[in-house]
């Protein structure tokens, strides 16, 4: 059998550090040509792709793939949300103050305890009261951050925080970040005296330029003069994404906006409705300064800082050049004991969707309404551009569904006649209303995600349009005693990789080349969960497309799949059909309408390299020459880390031979992605 070998410097790679070898073994069998196809490998038998390029098929949503989070293993607290202190307002416990200690040191003693005879406002009710006994050496409060607090070399960290003394002359304090020994000093700087009111005190703490990235540290602020000292929200903020003084973390960031989302589902998942009423996403209590914040306990076994609030949901969607679909609590919560299976239509269920109206309001309405002018005031004067409103999330759980019916319709008639011009999402399907979209969410195994790229295919035009709001293989492997591996769906609790394997991702693109063949009907479809911690007992809930620690980041083989389907993407399907059904054998295409460019999406699951011929009608010149990005490895649990970033990432060359009618082989287990210049 004769060979095509490529010259490795045609070979791009989008992630850095993968070996030359490595390149070319991923495309030992992909690049090869129509021209180089043995004889005995085409003709009968082969199957064959015909796909109709002309013009005049249906248009590609413009809002197809988005990103959906909610705070679920860290997502925002200790996560997106730069924030490097955890319980920054002494809240998280009512025992004692969770993540905080005492600093004692050369002699000097001290003790803490909360405090609430001391607020700083009703947002701020619990400070944390240092009482200095003996002098002779630093005494402070110390706190170790999410995991480690993160020091990186010639960095600037804006420390801050609110301090009462008893004596108007207390002070100096110094605050400092240090080894969580306390052995060295990364950086520091002094506040010279403590008032006896409160007041908020800010500092600048900047790294040595040869400082070594470490996490394992702590911020610590001390003093060496007896006396007491209350403390409340203490802050520490790395550089942030645009330089936002309540930002965002920059890697992070830079990897969501690589995906060129259209849109962020915000709030997203069961951080929208809480366990309770009182623990749901109220959005009024997220805005203006981070002081009048009160936050509040999620779902998730920690408490949410709400530094994070409507607003900053907001400008992060803007940020990543996306659209929020915005999501507004609909009267259903997890665990409410009183309201199990919802709030009641009607009297009860209104100050709700007030609430809605008036939040759309803040999102979208101009400076001359009550909540356009807050959002001005709380420095962002500019409407939003908002096209999607979603009504509750997960409706369809419990004895919640039984009373969605008579919710969606007090919700819609009321949003409706206040903003006709907007679409409205219905969680599950409702027959007194007709929504625009209803969401549909799917958590299964490779093996069925794959057999899912079919559904959509008869779905019925003329009615409702699809989110596909959640989306996810979910699998661990399972070996019997002969040695078959075979895939079983993940148990709930299951704590095994955070982040999803390579035989995963082939389940998520078998499923997206499904999704984008009806990318008329699926209007938005996002991914779910996108983030998590990935340190011991950071998360909840896996897999989940991007990982991080306190000093770095990583994306998923899932995430490069959506990013290879997104970044190269017409704004019209292509139809197509197959003379033969290969075996877990899976494509899409779309093509756009300003430079003819079509792309051809292909994901073999099998173990073998399949040979397709493919066929272009519709089109009267084709380049010879395109581009073929692939993503393959000889490991299906091979996943991305923080120690191997880019052990699994996609690669693209320069292939030739292509034409009207042309030849390929495509890898085993390998997401491609062929890019044909067309007229």
């Amino acid at each position: 059998m004769r060979l095509n070998c490529i010259h490795i410097s045609t070979v791009k790679l989008l992630v850095p550090c993968a070996s030359a070898v490595a390149v070319a073994l991923v495309f030992f069998f992909a690049t090869r040509s129509a021209g180089a196809a043995d004889a005995d490998t085409a003709g009968a038998g082969m199957p064959t792709l015909t796909l109709d390029a002309g013009k005049g098929g249906k248009a590609v949503s413009p809002t197809f793939y988005g990103l959906m989070t909610e705070e679920i293993n860290h997502s925002y607290d200790g996560g997106l949300y730069a924030e490097l202190i955890q319980n920054r307002t002494f809240q998280d416990d009512a025992k004692g103050p969770a993540h905080w200690s005492v600093v004692q040191g050369k002699g000097g003693e001290g003790t803490i305890a909360l405090d609430q005879s001391q607020p700083v406002n009703d947002a701020l009710p619990t400070s944390l009261r240092l009482d200095v006994t003996k002098a002779g050496g630093e005494v402070g409060i110390a706190n170790g951050g999410f995991w480690g607090i993160p020091v990186k070399p010639d960095t600037s960290y804006r420390a801050s925080f609110y301090a009462r003394a008893k004596d108007s002359a207390a002070g100096p304090l110094t605050v400092s970040i240090e080894s969580v020994d306390g052995a060295t000093s990364f950086a520091q700087a002094q506040v010279e005296k403590v008032s006896d009111q409160w007041k908020q005190y800010t500092v600048t703490l900047k790294t040595a330029k040869d400082a070594t990235p470490s996490a394992t540290n702590r911020v610590v602020i001390s003093t060496a003069n007896p006396g007491t000292i209350w403390f409340n929200l203490v802050s520490l903020f790395p550089p942030t994404w645009h330089d936002r003084p309540n930002g965002n973390r920059i890697d992070i960031m830079q990897l969501m906006a690589d995906l060129k989302p259209a849109f962020l589902r915000c709030p997203g998942g069961n951080y929208l409705e809480g366990n309770t009423v009182e623990t749901r996403f109220n959005w009024k209590k997220t805005l203006g300064d981070i002081s009048q914040r009160p936050g509040h306990m999620g779902c998730w076994s920690y408490r949410s800082s709400d530094g994070l609030g409507l607003l900053e949901f907001l400008e992060w969607s803007q940020d990543i050049g996306a659209q929020p679909v915005l999501a507004v609590y609909a009267g259903y919560s997890l665990a409410d004991k009183q309201h199990r299976n919802g709030i009641l239509a009607g009297d009860d269920l209104k100050p709700f969707v007030d609430e809605a109206v008036e939040e759309i309001e803040y999102a979208i309405g101009s400076t001359e309404t009550k909540w356009g002018a807050q959002r001005a005031k709380d420095g962002h004067p500019e409407p939003f551009h908002i096209e999607y409103v979603e009504i509750g999330n997960e409706d369809f759980l419990g004895g919640a569904r039984r009373t969605y019916e008579a919710r969606f319709a007090q919700f819609y008639d009321a949003l409706k006649a206040a903003y006709p011009q907007l679409k409205y999402i219905a969680t599950t399907p409702v027959k007194g209303r007709t929504p625009d979209v209803v969401d549909d969410h799917y958590y299964k195994t490779s093996d069925q995600m794959a057999t899912l790229a079919h559904k959509y295919d008869k779905q019925d035009r003329d009615g409702p349009k699809v989110f596909v709001g959640e989306w996810a293989t979910r699998e661990v492997p399972k070996t019997d005693a002969s040695g078959k591996t075979t895939y079983v769906m993940m148990p709930w609790g299951y704590k095994g990789e955070p982040t999803p394997t390579f035989h995963a991702a082939l389940g998520d693109a078998a499923f997206m080349t499904g999704m984008e063949r009806n990318a008329d009907v699926i209007v938005l479809n996002a991914y779910a969960p996108m983030l998590t911690r990935v340190e011991p007992g950071a998360g909840q809930w896996c897999p989940n497309m991007i990982g991080y620690d306190a000093l770095g980041s990583f994306a998923s083989p899932s995430y490069y799949a959506q990013e290879m389907f997104n970044q190269n993407r017409g704004d019209t399907i292509v139809s197509g059909n197959m003379s033969a059904e290969p075996k877990d054998f899976f494509y899409s295409a779309t093509r756009s309408s300003k430079t003819g460019t079509i792309y051809v999406k292909a994901v073999n699951r099998s173990s073998a390299p399949l040979t397709l011929q493919i066929d272009l009608n519709g089109v009267t010149t084709v380049s010879p020459d395109g581009d073929l990005t692939v993503l393959t490895s000889d490991d299906p649990q091979a996943v991305n880390s923080i120690a191997e970033p880019t052990k699994v990432i996609p690669v693209t060359s320069k292939v030739q031979g292509l034409g009207s009618h042309f030849t390929r082989i495509f890898a085993a287990d390998s997401i491609n992605v062929l890019k044909i210049e067309a007229q």
